[in-house]
C-alpha cells in the first residue's frame, strides 16, 4: 500500500493493529476489484457477476438466497446481477429437481465458453498482481484470510 516509501492515507504504521488490518483489506480488496472490472469492462460484465457465475459452478445449482449467502450480499443485489446475466446469455434458472417449487441458478454453455477462452489471461493477471509475494507467502495469506472470514459474525457460506 506504499507508494514512494510512503504509507498510503489512513494506513499509517501507528494505527491499532485491528483498525489497520481492516483499512488494509478493504483498500487492497477495492482495488482488486476495480482491477478485474477494468479488465472485465470491454466485454460488459462486472467482478460481481464473475463472481457469482463462480458461485454457480461451484455450488452445482444454488437458489439465488444460497448464492446471495455465498457472496455476502443481499438477496436483491444478488437477484439483479442474476438479471443481469441472464439478459447476456450466461445464466438461466431451471426447477430445483429435487424440489419443483424451488428455482436454481445453472451456469450456460456460452458461459462455460466465455471463461474457458477468457480464464489463462484472468488467471495471468492474477499472477502479475500477486507477485509481490512468495508462494509460500500466498499460501499463508490466503490461510489468514480464510480463517478470518470463518470467525467474521453473519451469515455463512452454504
Amino acid at each position: 500500500m506504499e507508494t514512494s516509501g510512503k504509507p498510503s492515507p489512513g494506513l499509517e504504521p501507528g494505527l491499532d493493529p485491528a483498525v489497520r488490518a481492516f483499512r488494509v483489506l478493504l483498500t487492497t480488496g477495492q482495488r482488486l476489484h476495480t482491477l478485474m472490472d477494468e479488465r472485465l469492462r470491454a466485454d460488459g460484465l462486472t467482478t460481481q457477476q464473475a463472481a457469482l457465475l463462480t458461485v454457480v459452478k461451484a455450488m452445482d445449482g444454488p437458489s439465488v438466497t444460497g448464492a446471495a449467502r455465498a457472496l455476502g450480499t443481499t438477496h436483491q443485489n444478488a437477484a439483479q446481477i442474476v438479471t443481469a446475466l441472464t439478459r447476456k446469455g450466461f445464466l438461466r434458472t431451471e426447477p430445483d429437481p429435487a424440489d419443483r417449487r424451488r428455482r436454481v441458478l445453472v451456469a450456460t454453455e456460452a458461459a462455460d465458453a466465455y471463461w474457458r477462452d477468457r480464464d489463462p489471461s484472468d488467471f495471468a493477471a492474477l499472477d502479475t498482481w500477486f507477485s509481490a509475494l512468495s508462494p509460500a507467502e500466498l499460501t499463508m495469506l490466503t490461510s489468514l484470510a480464510e480463517r478470518l472470514l470463518r470467525a467474521l459474525p453473519g451469515p455463512r457460506p452454504t
